[in-house]
């Protein structure tokens, strides 16, 4: 992987870290198309259950896209489609990533920062993080794809305000409108996404892939099937199952294989 985009595992936890600190994690093209790859390896690991995305040099997540590129990358309708179906794809392999996946949101969080984190399932900010989508002033539009993720998570109130208006606001708006789940000390948001997901990581990893596949089919319109639903019963089929209801009646703490 490129250094922009770095990857590192710790036990059953990995790490991808945006590493582009003199432009406050800004994402050019290059790095939207490392991250998705890899995301889309991280998922492909068994020996993972929980990934981490974060900045470096806790002043930011991410402060956007990186404008200085944009003569280059998107100054044309067909540069803005190759660029933007780059985006979808990074964001889709954040979204689809079979292991639960924690943002932990250290200072600025916008633009595609903003899109980043609202393909993870959780989000965990700082006291003084800032959010917003200030495009308004760029006089480009967020593409379906990425304001797709936006609104799921949000809404199209939330979301229209979010990009109509353009303004930055603060940590305890994000939670107020439900974008981020806790807000900590700015000191303590490292300690508490990695908390988080060491809490995660101790479940059973298949039961947790499965939760997290079945809440995101019921955001989509179509009706559960009847193989859908019987999907739902396989857990009880898997070893975790067993040694879930062994540790329950013996008053101890499940050691999960993930099979």
């Amino acid at each position: 992987m490129t250094d922009k985009i770095r990857i590192e595992r710790g036990g059953f936890i990995a790490t991808v870290t945006l590493n582009n600190p003199h432009k406050l994690n800004a994402l050019d093209k290059e790095m939207w198309h490392r991250l998705g790859e890899a995301l889309e390896l991280l998922s492909s690991d068994d020996t993972i259950r929980c990934v981490v995305l974060r900045g470096v040099g806790g002043k930011a997540f991410a402060a956007g896209a990186d404008i200085s590129r944009f003569a280059e990358e998107r100054s044309t309708p067909e540069l803005a489609k190759e660029y933007h179906h780059t985006i979808d794809r990074a964001m889709n392999d954040i979204y689809e990533c079979r292991h639960p996946t924690v943002a932990l949101i250290e200072g600025v969080c916008v633009g595609g920062g903003m899109e980043v984190a609202s393909c993870c399932d959780m989000r965990i900010c700082g006291e003084s993080s800032r959010f917003g989508v200030p495009i308004k002033w760029l006089g480009v539009t967020m593409h379906y794809g990425e304001l797709a993720r936006v609104m799921e998570v949000v809404g199209p109130v939330i979301a229209r305000e979010i990009l109509l208006e353009g303004e930055l606001f603060g940590a305890e708006r994000a939670k107020e409108v439900g974008f981020v789940n806790r807000i900590v000390a700015d000191a303590d948001v490292e300690a508490e996404a990695y908390a988080t997901a060491d809490r995660i990581s101790r479940g059973a990893p298949i039961a947790a892939q499965l939760n997290k596949k079945f809440i995101r089919r019921l955001t989509q319109p179509e009706p559960i099937t009847q193989a859908e639903h019987d999907e739902t019963y396989i857990s009880v089929e898997t070893e975790d199952f067993k040694t879930g209801i062994e540790s329950f009646l013996a008053k101890k703490r499940p050691d999960f294989k993930g099979r």
